[in-house]
């Protein structure tokens, strides 16, 4: 990564804007489009088609819920390099008619053979981040039928039915997913995993952008899940197919694995920032880490501090380091650990840890805090009955692990990496433990009713993103569109929960639009600030307008992502 020096700081001034941002936001002008504003229903996912499939089936009389996994199943078929069946999946449910809020951790579990002294006796340091030793039991069906169940009134054969016929017809591949699958896919066919270019390949070579992609495979699986249910996927063939491909490539994920698999009904938490109750779902993900985020930045005024300014990015940076320094201690699987969920989100630990903070300059020694016993996809959908869904879905670094079963038309995880090799540590592997995951959804409530459903995409980046969303919106006045427009930041380089010690200062990374003057200040700080590499973020929306009864929607314009109503 190159560092920013004063001869290359004019680059941030090339951006041209279109933007109708209105001054009283911030002062800085980018590139921006409209909210989208339905009375009856709203999608906004990462992929214009799948927006389209969400919408067809409210209007059939299906539910948000009944939407979202449409619309997931599609993206499994149109973005693999997000999503798909191999992975897991979060979901936060505001159901209206119990006014009430349902979170759902469909994660999977390391395999029950697999033992950590098998990593030990061969000397690895962690685990790899593909083939078959990071894979751990895909729970995205899993997950939609536990939401179906609960919240769905369509057939699921209704439901997975566009997917299918996408998926046997072909669809356009759009630039942006041609883009990383030609990143991926030829790096996989080198490393020699079977079954990769049968799949993912038009003639040998990934697709390019405008060709028609088709997947029998995948088709085939979905009609199998669509009329024998979870245990379609998780009994019978293609828990068979799974287990015994993955047994032919050197891993450990069994039939008993897959066939004992069951998603958790969770309970959302929650911190109140400036009268907004913002709510994430508790470990074995990293949400509650834009709850601590936000619990620090409430205590600085920032109608005084202007947005994109050096001490808006300096007090963001500095709180994302100690909360990263929790997260590394702390989050894991709450069956396996006793993470002190109310201790990290509690106002008082806010109190403690913003007194570390030193507002002229960088630290590059943050602790942890002492607690005694201590690329992906996102989607949101709302219908016209007033049940709104928060869904993130990923397989893991891309594409996922590399391991395609054969006949099945897609990739299995690679989460398991995330695991740490070191023992003792909350996040240490053991057989049956759901790794520590990066993705979340989020959801916004004011005075007990709805007020947004979102969600950012980008690993390690996304407790960040939620607090800059939520301090966009409610810091710096901006809508839902200009909210996700802006321009972010993105620091790395602290500690993560697979054992790596502190990084230092790490590096902030800027998108363009952010002035010289702060950039300088920034340095003056001790900061090392950086290019944004490439495109990290995915952002999308829906907000619920209690007094006109509406939908307010964005998506990503960094992307290829749409928000549609009706």
């Amino acid at each position: 990564m190159k560092l920013i020096t004063r001869s290359l700081c004019f680059i941030f001034f090339l951006t041209t804007s279109l933007s109708q941002a209105q001054d009283r936001i911030t002062g800085y002008n980018f590139a921006t489009r409209s909210e989208v504003i339905a009375q009856n229903g709203i999608a906004a996912t990462s992929h214009p088609l799948a927006t389209q499939v969400a919408l067809d089936v409210l209007k059939k009389g299906g539910t948000a819920i009944d939407a979202a996994i449409a619309a997931n199943a599609t993206l499994g078929l149109m973005e693999p390099t997000g999503s798909g069946i191999g992975g897991d999946l979060f979901a936060i449910v505001w159901d209206a008619k119990t006014k009430q809020l349902y979170g759902l951790n469909a994660s999977g579990r390391s395999p029950k053979a697999l033992k950590l002294a098998y990593f030990t006796q061969k000397g690895m340091k962690k685990i790899p981040s593909h083939g078959p030793l990071p894979v751990s039991v895909p729970g995205a069906v899993d997950g939609w039928f536990s939401l179906h169940k609960k919240f769905g009134k369509l057939k699921m054969t209704q439901i997975l039915k566009p997917a299918i016929q996408y998926a046997e017809q072909g669809f356009p591949v759009t630039e942006l997913i041609s883009y990383y699958m030609n990143r991926s896919i030829p790096f996989f066919m080198r490393k020699g995993f079977p079954n990769v270019k049968e799949t993912y390949t038009i003639n040998g070579k990934a697709p390019q952008k405008g060709q028609i992609f088709k997947n029998p495979g995948l088709a085939n699986t979905y009609k199998i899940i669509a009329n024998k249910g979870r245990d379609g996927f998780y009994k019978g063939k293609v828990a068979k197919t799974i287990a015994d491909f993955i047994k032919s490539q050197g891993g450990f994920l069994s039939y008993e694995d897959l066939a004992n698999h069951q998603s958790e009904w969770v309970k959302p938490v929650s911190t109140n920032y400036r009268g907004y109750d913002v709510w994430e779902l508790p470990p074995n993900g990293q949400g509650i880490a834009a709850l601590q985020m936000l619990n620090i930045l409430e205590g600085y005024d920032f109608s005084k501090i202007p947005f994109g300014s050096a001490e808006h990015i300096h007090l963001v940076t500095e709180a994302k380091k100690l909360v990263f320094e929790d997260r590394a201690k702390y989050y894991a699987d709450m069956q396996f650990s006793q993470v002190p969920v109310d201790k990290l989100i509690s106002k008082a630990y806010a109190n403690e840890r913003r007194k570390l903070i030193n507002h002229k300059r960088a630290s590059a020694n943050f602790q942890a805090g002492a607690i005694s016993k201590g690329e992906t996809i996102y989607m949101t959908v709302a219908d016209k009955d007033g049940n709104m869904i928060s869904l993130i879905q990923s397989n893991y670094r891309g594409m996922g692990s590399g391991m395609v079963p054969p006949g099945l038309g897609f990739m299995l995880q690679d989460r398991g990496e995330l695991f740490s090799l070191v023992k003792g540590q909350a996040n240490t592997y053991a057989p049956g433990k759901r790794p520590f995951h990066t993705i979340i959804p989020a959801f916004v409530t004011k005075n007990g009713q709805p007020f947004m459903s979102f969600g950012v995409m980008g690993g390690d980046f996304q407790p960040q993103g939620h607090t800059q969303i939520i301090m966009n919106m409610i810091d710096f006045g901006m809508n839902l569109q200009e909210a996700g427009d802006a321009p972010r930041m993105d620091h790395t380089g602290s500690a993560t929960p697979t054992g790596f010690p502190n990084q230092g200062a790490g590096l902030i990374r800027l998108e363009s639009g952010i002035s010289y003057q702060t950039i300088r200040e920034l340095m003056a700080k001790g900061h090392k600030v950086g290019f944004a590499r490439g495109i990290y973020g995915g952002y999308q929306a829906i907000m619920y307008d209690a007094k006109n009864k509406v939908y307010y929607g964005a998506s990503e314009s960094r992307k290829d992502g749409m928000a549609a109503g009706y």
